[in-house]
């Protein structure tokens, strides 16, 4: 099998300053994880050092953290960082073919295992044209290329349509809690518009909030049990993220002080400005489950307020202006407090009005898992095709069809 330098060049233009230089400028920012295709660019004229020219066809690796697995196709000439690699494909090599080379399993693992430094860990030229791959016939890379280009735009479509659903949510989110279901008088607050015949009381006049444990405790096996408990990153603005969860050390007698109850609000502390009270329901997916200290578990009252409307309007644009207005803040990072966070002002439709906005805005986010899941199922197919291609495991004897079907 040819190893990297026998189907591509590194190629080392450089460009100074002040260079007659036309076409775009792509700098690591500009590049996204996993993705075939630049979906931003920015200006030669923004370059204050020397940089690296390329051509259309070309394909740019970045080689700075290479485990963020970046690389894509140039479709038009320019300059790029001095920290991405400029590749170019030798006749008989498909650029989409070497990108999808480029982006498996085992090449970005390849790509890690030659890096130096410890901060900033680059690989080199010199370590990636080592490695060795199956090279099929031009034909047979160019149907292999367009099936993955294919499954690239699916996952993108599908990105691009959870986005938009999003936006539709926030948009029917913020009309809702501003206008409610009849449109009537509205009346302006600190923190935004409300219906003129809604209720408004703080939080901690229909709900309990119950804080969690703080880590670091130093406590002996013999006075303590392990159980799982979310942190931070388990909880998303709108969702709750499961993937992984750790554990801590509490003594038993704390378990039920910090223990989350089904339809439990979970709100974040705060920390970058967007981790700011956002959060949503905990469903009981894991039995025994604490929180830790900088999330809050929002308790309501069953008889004034429903969890899911207490939760929609935390993300909304009402919700974010409170956080906001009483957050302590410093550079890029802000957070509340217990009392700020009881101090909030719900305000309270009836019960029927809350669960009719629910209904609407939870179909919204039936939409949005419903594209996630189609997202991941993509995902995993493109992975699989991509290690398939990389360890030559496609029969290139096979007919064309019974091979697209394999990768497909």
């Amino acid at each position: 099998m040819p190893d990297l330098s026998a189907i591509c060049d590194n190629i080392k233009i450089q460009c100074a300053p002040g260079d007659d230089v036309t076409g775009v400028y792509v700098g690591l920012e500009h590049m996204d994880s996993g993705v075939f295709f630049l979906r931003r660019h920015g200006s030669p004229s923004e370059v204050r050092s020397a940089k690296f020219s390329f051509q259309r066809g070309d394909v740019l690796y970045g080689k700075l953290r290479p485990y963020l697995d970046k690389a894509v196709i140039a479709e038009q000439d320019g300059i790029c960082s001095t920290d991405i690699l400029v590749v170019r494909p030798r006749p008989g090599v498909l650029g989409t073919f070497l990108l999808g080379l480029l982006h498996s399993r085992v090449f970005r693992a390849h790509a890690v295992a030659t890096t130096h430094g410890v901060n900033h860990p680059r690989t080199s030229w010199v370590g990636l044209s080592t490695f060795s791959s199956a090279l099929p016939p031009l034909e047979d890379q160019e149907r292999i290329a367009a099936v993955l280009v294919s499954l690239q735009q699916g996952i993108a479509a599908e990105q691009a349509a959870s986005e938009a659903t999003v936006d539709l949510k926030r948009a029917a989110m913020n009309t809702l809690i501003s206008r409610g279901l009849s449109s009537g008088d509205v009346v302006e607050t600190p923190h935004g518009t409300l219906p003129a015949q809604w209720r408004v009381r703080h939080l901690g006049e229909c709900s309990a909030v119950q804080s969690g444990v703080t880590k670091g405790r130093n406590l002996s096996a013999s006075e303590s049990i392990e159980v799982p408990y979310l942190r931070v990153a388990n909880v998303q603005d709108g969702r709750l993220d499961l993937s992984e969860i750790k554990t801590i050390a509490i003594r038993p007698d704390e378990l039920q002080r910090y223990l989350l109850r089904d339809r439990d609000v979970l709100l974040t502390e705060g920390g970058d400005l967007d981790k700011l009270g956002r959060g949503f329901i905990w469903r009981s997916e894991i039995q025994g489950c604490v929180h830790q200290n900088h999330i809050f578990a929002v308790r309501p009252d069953p008889e004034v307020l429903m969890p899911e409307f207490l939760a929609y309007l935390s993300q909304s644009a009402y919700g974010r202006a409170y956080f906001l207005s009483v957050a302590h803040k410093t550079t890029n990072l802000a957070s509340i407090n217990l009392t700020k966070l009881k101090a909030f002002p719900v305000p309270l439709p009836p019960l029927h009005e809350q669960r009719a906005i629910v209904d609407q805005l939870s179909a919204f986010d039936r939409a949005v898992n419903a594209r996630q899941k189609r997202t991941s199922a993509l995902t995993a197919l493109f992975e699989s095709a991509l290690e398939a291609v990389a360890a030559g495991a496609i029969d290139f004897k096979q007919p064309i069809q019974a091979r697209e079907k394999s990768i497909a």
